[in-house]
């Protein structure tokens, strides 16, 4: 046993001073299911450039294939250039009808994920773990994500004048939906929709339907 573990561990229980200290412990489920996918933000929360920053920090903790670490990011707000980024996406594919997001919602900090390497399995596979890790990044600071992959490339690398090739958009602010999972089979519709009042339901195969028999 390590020299100072059970003085240590007192202090982690008790505090310092002997007085009894509640841990609040924040599960990954948790985090996973506040972390949804917000096509509309509340624009009296504005997100800084320092917060795009400590997101981003999560990065030099995840893996990496071949620790490659090839990801480099352009940090875009409301002054830098939020309106160009928001003149080159697509947001809600699967409801047209609906020209999202709505007028006055529209997100106005952004994250360009950048590779520094060209596009392969290796990079996709990173990708997905950087999104995701900044998603959930987002969430435990009381924010929400909306992960963009519908973006005109040319007209985002022209614009901020990229080094690299982009190849995902994270968009970040305080979410203003009201937002559903729902269980379904394996056979079923995984489209989302939303209901009369704005509800957004997001279908997920039951947990149980996921494992190979």
């Amino acid at each position: 046993m390590a020299d100072g573990y059970l003085e240590s561990r007192y202090d982690e229980v008790f505090g310092a001073k002997g007085k009894k200290v509640v841990v609040k412990r924040i599960s990954i489920d948790s985090l996973l299911e506040r972390n949804r996918s917000h096509r509309g933000f509340r624009k009296e929360h504005v997100v800084t450039e320092e917060t795009l920053k400590k997101i981003v920090a999560v990065n030099a903790k995840i893996p990496s294939a071949k620790n490659q670490q090839v990801f480099r990011f352009k940090l875009v707000t409301k002054e830098t250039g939020a309106d160009k980024v928001l003149a080159n996406i697509k947001l809600g594919g699967m409801l047209p009808e609906l020209h999202l997001p709505f007028e006055g919602t529209e997100p106005e900090a952004f994250i360009i994920v950048c590779s520094t390497v060209p596009e392969s399995k290796l990079v996709d596979i990173d990708l997905g773990i950087a999104l995701q890790s900044m998603s959930l990044k987002a969430v435990d600071m009381g924010l929400n994500g909306l992960i963009i992959g519908a973006f005109n490339k040319g007209n985002i690398t022209e614009e901020f004048e990229l080094p690299y090739e982009p190849l995902a958009i994270l968009a970040i602010g305080s979410g203003a939906e009201t937002i559903r999972l729902v269980p379904i089979g394996a056979d079923e519709s995984r489209a989302y929709y939303r209901n009369a009042e704005g509800v957004h339901f997001v279908p997920k195969v039951r947990p149980e339907e996921l494992v190979i028999p």
